[in-house]
């Protein structure tokens, strides 16, 4: 069947029917060429990475190619944990509401230590935005929704069953070997995208690596499906030391359809295939869930932690993103979640370059910005993973005294580490920034993602975030000057004329004055700001985003 035929309502299915959709290989008109077929992008790997990148360079005018060796979607949950951030990018590329309708959502986290609760955490304390700080949602879904919306679009084709055998790159592009069912054909891609995952086959192509940790720990995943109504509430729940689990931790979370993700940690000395044997998963489920609790086993994986990273994301017009550049353990929901956020950094710099609106150092500032938030990401994880399972009798003297001390101080509870939850960085030191010329306060500085903010326009509800341009976004309290709206690529957003902040959030939380402008890059960061604009600071700050001052400073530097 060829993929675009797959009705919609396959990906109403359940998880088991929506893992079972079989996309099939299509032949190309490619593998008939004489001569390699030339493409601007081609993107390797057919997950919530590449898809996501896929379809917002589509949604951009752009065309995309996608290979993957398989034809299904994700087997078992694997990433369940979807935040904000990566909502409000699905909702830019068509997806987000499917999400949020079928995912579980949640703000509230629990931490146990043995049988008593020690505290509860917030991840989203203030009101006034549209997406909740989480859902859970298999990742077989996700798949599905993201598949639904590329299929829609006539700028990607995806190409199931096409495994990249050999990449031969080059610095106007990469020749890849693809090999089929039907044997094997060359394309050449001006621009390569590889999202093929942890073990990337390109990178190892390409002969390099990633460096970092591995934990000497084990942990079993277990899906499992309760019959009934369970007994906990859609919240995150960490228990270390729990009396079912005796000093080992555990981790609980509600997914769509009555499956209940749990992580057990094991230990270093635990066999990966007899964990994951049912008759050694099921006794430990039902000691945490009840002696006569009713479920099915669903999935199971054993998994140990690393925390790893490529040295640099870019290499020339090779590009690396998602689990392809950097790993982090699970807990924190990093791993999916960072991936997106390299899709949506990526996309629009592609988008620039092809278009002849910027040079490819554009491109290449991907590398910084997105290093800089995978060793943030790699920071958080590390430390997580280190108070989880300390590794000396120091370190879990330490740990020990820090949970007990967080039954009544706050102070402690700050130092408890169950998993640090993903948030996007915040990227200070961006080549891409403007720095501030005029004092303000508040988290939306030079760097930081746009925080949303409910807005009323032509007397209907409305959100920030759904105003901001496809390209730049001039954001102006009050009218904005009249050469505002002769910039190119920017589209003036006027609070109080072309919207309403009825509740003056997006004020408060810009901490904005009557004339107070905010420049938003496409990807919803905010790359500088004023509390009086002028024309030539704003065009200055709009060559800096585009990388404009980094391409004329080294072709001034080649030409000396």
């Amino acid at each position: 069947m060829n993929p675009r035929d797959i009705p919609s309502e396959s990906f109403h299915a359940s998880g088991a029917e929506v893992q079972a959709l079989d996309f099939g290989y299509v032949r190309s008109p490619d593998q008939d060429r004489t001569t390699p077929a030339q493409h601007p992008v081609v993107v390797i790997g057919a997950g919530p990475v590449g898809l996501s990148l896929a379809i917002d360079l589509a949604q951009r005018g752009q065309r995309v190619v996608v290979l993957d060796n398989d034809h299904k979607l994700s087997i078992g949950s694997r990433a369940i944990c979807f935040a904000k951030r990566t909502l409000e990018i699905w909702d830019r590329l068509g997806v987000g509401q499917r999400m949020v309708d079928k995912g579980i959502s949640w703000n509230l986290g629990k931490v146990f230590l043995k049988d008593e609760q020690l505290y509860e955490f917030n991840l989203l304390p203030e009101e006034g935005h549209e997406r909740p700080a989480f859902i859970n949602l298999q990742q077989y879904y996700a798949e599905a929704y993201l598949v639904e919306r590329a299929l829609q679009l006539p700028g990607i084709d995806i190409r199931w069953h096409n495994k990249v055998t050999a990449v031969d790159a080059r610095e106007d592009g990469a020749l890849l070997s693809i090999d089929t069912p039907d044997g094997g054909y060359q394309i050449d891609a001006h621009w390569l995208v590889a999202c093929d995952g942890a073990r990337s086959p390109t990178r190892q192509m390409l002969g390099l690596e990633s460096k970092g940790r591995i934990f000497q720990d084990r942990f079993l995943i277990a899906d499992v499906k309760l019959s009934g109504d369970a007994n906990f509430p859609t919240e995150r729940w960490f228990w270390f030391d729990p009396p079912f689990h005796p000093n080992q931790s555990v981790l609980l979370h509600r997914q769509p359809d009555n499956v209940w993700r749990i992580d057990f940690q094991l230990g270093w000395d635990a066999d990966p295939e007899e964990e994951k044997k049912p008759e050694n998963i099921i006794p430990r489920v039902k000691a945490l869930l009840g002696a006569d609790a009713q479920f099915e086993l669903d999935w199971a994986s054993v998994y140990t932690f690393a925390c790893l990273r490529m040295d640099q994301f870019v290499h020339g017009r090779v590009v690396f993103a998602g689990d392809s550049a950097h790993g982090v353990s699970p807990f924190g929901a990093r791993g999916a979640n960072s991936g997106v956020q390299d899709a949506e950094n990526l996309a629009w710099k592609l988008d620039w370059v092809l278009r002849g609106r910027a040079s490819p150092a554009l491109v290449a500032t991907y590398g910084p910005e997105r290093e800089y938030a995978a060793d943030e990401n790699l920071c958080n994880s590390t430390r997580a993973t280190d108070f989880i399972t300390p590794k000396s009798e120091v370190s879990r003297l330490f740990r020990d005294a820090a949970l007990h001390l967080a039954r009544d101080h706050a102070f402690a509870r700050r130092i408890v580490n169950s998993g640090r939850l993903s948030v996007p960085a915040t990227l200070h030191a961006s080549p891409l920034n403007t720095a501030d010329t005029d004092t303000f306060a508040g988290t939306q500085v030079p760097g930081a993602v746009l925080l949303d903010a409910p807005l009323t326009k032509q007397g209907q509800p409305n959100w920030l975030l759904r105003e901001l341009g496809p390209d730049f976004t001039l954001l102006v309290f009050g009218p904005a000057p009249t050469w505002a709206h002769d910039l190119p690529g920017v589209k003036v957003l006027q609070i109080g004329i072309d919207v309403i902040d009825p509740q003056a959030l997006a004020a408060q939380r810009l901490d904005a004055q009557p004339g107070t402008a905010y420049l938003v890059r496409p990807d919803q960061h905010v790359c500088a700001r004023w509390r009086t604009p002028t024309e030539a600071a704003v065009r200055s700050a709009l060559a800096q985003a585009t990388a404009a001052t980094t391409a004329a400073t080294t072709a001034t530097t080649t030409a000396a």
